[in-house]
């Protein structure tokens, strides 16, 4: 057996496995987990589709826990800085677990649970390269919390303009499902924890659904002549046309969440009084302002400027570097998005990215690259 041989079968395979190779999936590792990079369509009609109808991505391999305990949003705030006091049941943010220094241990969504037996409880998911850090973290700073991890869940992301149509005719009860908001649904025996959240811009929801439950329920959504199955490359470009930084590329525990541009993420309750890891460093870069700052860039022609280009100012001094690039299929263009020093920060600033060698034109530019289409009630 050969090197590559024995390293693939050591990966895990989520639920939904089975279904993406009869699918027609090219499957890759990715964080420790066989997942399809693109089905036989390929990335850019992948990508098309899910921003015209829907698309059905395969997200199990993400971490999914409950937190719970007497006092456990007090507690959890400790580590983040949300304000957790204001969810109400069903309720979601986006935040970031911060370490000492104010860097970005991971990022993730965090819901409100309903008590149980005067107990707070949180649902969490989490980055797949980061669970294992993100529950150990978890277990040091909050021994007197009880965690849950749902190892034996799949979790299903439904995204794009007719999500909403299409699942509401397998489970009525989301169509009217506020953003950023979860709730509980029971139907046919089989229990779904809807979420209406996502990872492209667009509309759309993530499901988690018992494993045994999985594969039967993702082909029922592609029954939809709306939906077709999305894998881990359109996925990528989706999020950087949106501006939605990815763990290990565009923040990671050197990052601080202002300097990340994420500072809409700390709520103001908690700007004012602290009491949260590396609260020091986020509440002096609130208030002076960061060194540097995540900016979106757009590179001249149509060459992309790749992770790890460096980006010079036009006096040919370097002054930042790109985390995520590559070529924005809704644009027909090539995107990217990095650090540069906050005093090259401001839009329109050209710069020339460093590719092999050679400068190539561009220029810092707003983000997101495409429109969010999140859903707000009328």
């Amino acid at each position: 057996m050969t090197d590559r041989q024995t390293t693939h079968d050591a990966l895990k395979a989520t639920p939904l496995n089975a279904l993406n190779i009869a699918l027609g999936a090219r499957m890759v590792a990715f964080a420790g987990y066989a997942m399809p990079v693109q089905y036989r369509d390929g990335i850019l009609a992948e990508h098309l589709h899910t921003r015209a109808a829907a698309g059905l991505f395969d997200v199990s391999h993400m971490g999914q826990a409950t937190i719970a305990g007497p006092g456990a949003g007090q507690l959890l705030e400790r580590l983040m800085a949300a304000d957790l006091g204001r969810l109400r049941p069903g309720q979601m943010c986006y935040s970031q677990f911060l370490n000492a220094e104010g860097g970005i241990i991971d990022d993730l969504m965090i819901t409100r649970l309903a008590e149980n037996d005067s107990a707070e409880r949180f649902f969490l998911v989490v980055n797949a390269s980061r669970k294992a850090a993100d529950f150990a973290h978890l277990r040091q700073h909050l021994p007197q919390l009880d965690i849950v991890i749902h190892s034996k869940r799949a979790l299903i992301a439904l995204q794009g303009p007719q999500a909403a149509a299409v699942l509401a005719s397998l489970l009525p009860q989301v169509e009217a499902m506020p953003f950023m908001t979860m709730q509980m649904i029971e139907s046919g025996g089989v229990s779904y924890q809807v979420s209406r959240s996502g990872y492209t811009g667009e509309d759309g929801f993530e499901i988690a659904i018992a494993a045994d439950s999985a594969e039967p329920f993702a082909r029922r959504l592609l029954e939809s002549p709306q939906v077709r199955p999305i894998g881990l490359g359109a996925r990528d470009s989706l999020r950087l046309e949106a501006g939605l930084c990815l763990y290990g590329h565009d923040i990671d525990e050197t990052t601080s969440p202002v300097e990340a541009g994420l500072t809409w993420s700390i709520a103001k309750r908690r700007r004012v009084e602290g009491g949260f890891a590396g609260e020091a460093r986020v509440r002096r870069e609130i208030a002076e302002g960061p060194k540097r700052r995540r900016v979106g860039l757009l590179p001249q022609g149509r060459a992309p400027a790749r992770e790890g280009s460096e980006i010079v100012a036009a006096s040919g001094r370097p002054i930042g570097r790109v985390t995520s690039g590559g070529f924005g299929p809704s644009l027909n263009a090539p995107i990217a998005m990095g650090y540069v020093e906050a005093s090259h920060a401001a839009l329109a600033t050209p710069v020339d990215f460093l590719v092999r060698g050679r400068p190539m034109a561009g220029r810092v530019a707003a983000m997101p690259f495409v429109p969010h289409r999140y859903y707000r009630q009328s």
